[in-house]
């Protein structure tokens, strides 16, 4: 990875790791909390730490902070004075990577989803209880960094604006999505799936690229038109994830688990836009694999139905052109190189 990544990468750890630390300081619980009883010790409030704590800890790409630092750095150099200084900036980090963490929990939740990054779920280590609990908290969790950063006002409660904004998104994107991997015979139509992603994926890029330009002084018609290429890219490397799961399978989890969650990913809805007449097959084996789990032979029998109509690598095009595309806008060789970085090189 490009050195300057890595300067970057290191600073953003160092603000998630002040901000969400299992040795915590009176100011940080006072910062989160408010006045506790003296009952409430640091034993208690571990509850909700140490499951998302051991989450961030796995690792993950970090590309979104990392995209709301380029964001700034670009805008900054254009509006000079009128942006926060840098240290400000990286403060702002784990409003993306919190919500981004507790978005995963709770999916994992809602998908019964066995492994995270190739260790047990949150939820199958703590329990259902625990960390449905520590993941929501993580939400509202997020946005202290925005009280305790010293800027105005008027500039927390535009980022305030932006985060609740994309997070009342990112849940509306959530409850699309489930609504119809639970009914294996309704399959929605492109651009439904296309809006549902902008919302459930494309929403936490569009948050870093929006923070990153209000915190680099950019106006907000910048900022809002910067979250929607964001939000492009993040649906395109949602497709790229979607063929994936039906190729070599998503890194810590098996191929096809998007079968066994009746997940109607683009590569299904591409190929019964070709192959009509396959719904009901598509729908069956879906409803078979969820009843029998990854190992069920339906899960490669649907792989192969799918691989019949070239669907999958019609995806795969769709998902690096929107990539490709919106990148221009940002005028970054950083922000285009850190796209570029991310896209595997089986679909490069």
């Amino acid at each position: 990875m490009n050195n300057e990544f890595l300067y970057r990468l290191t600073k953003i750890e160092e603000a998630l790791n002040k901000s969400l630390s299992l040795e915590f300081s009176d100011k940080w619980q006072k910062d989160s909390f408010g006045n506790l009883a003296q009952a409430i010790t640091k034993n208690f409030i571990q509850n909700l730490i140490i499951p998302n704590k051991n989450l961030i800890d796995l690792g993950g790409k970090r590309w979104r902070p990392l995209l709301l630092i380029l964001c700034y750095e670009n805008q900054k150099a254009i509006n000079g004075d009128k942006a926060l200084t840098p240290e400000q900036a990286y403060a702002l980090t784990p409003l993306v990577e919190f919500v981004h963490t507790a978005s995963l929990i709770h999916d994992d939740i809602e998908d019964s989803a066995d492994l995270r990054r190739g260790k047990p779920a949150a939820h199958i280590t703590y329990g259902l209880d625990t960390a449905l609990n520590a993941a929501s908290w993580l939400y509202f969790e997020a946005p202290v960094c925005i009280n305790t950063t010293d800027i105005t006002e008027e500039q927390k409660l535009t980022l305030y604006k932006v985060y609740t904004n994309e997070l009342r998104r990112l849940h509306l994107g959530q409850a699309m999505d489930i609504f119809w991997h639970r009914t294996p015979s309704l399959f929605p139509t492109k651009e439904e799936y296309q809006g549902m992603v902008r919302c459930k994926t494309g929403t936490l890029a569009s948050m870093a690229a929006k923070i990153g330009y209000v915190a680099g002084g950019a106006s907000p018609e910048k900022a809002e038109e910067a979250g929607e290429k964001a939000a492009n890219i993040g649906m395109g490397f949602q497709i790229i994830d979607d063929v994936i799961n039906l190729t070599s399978g998503n890194p810590g989890k098996k191929r096809g688990d998007d079968i066994v969650e009746g997940k109607k990913s683009l590569p299904v809805l591409i190929h019964l836009e070709r192959c009509p007449e396959d719904s009901r097959e598509i729908a069956r084996l879906m409803e078979q694999a969820s009843k029998e789990g990854i190992d069920s032979p339906a899960v490669e029998e649907c792989i192969k139905l799918l691989e019949k109509s070239g669907c999958i690598k019609k995806a795969a095009e769709e998902g690096k052109k929107l990539i490709s595309e919106n990148c221009t806008f940002f005028n970054s060789s950083l922000i285009t190189e850190l796209f570029t970085s991310m896209i595997p090189k089986a679909y490069k």
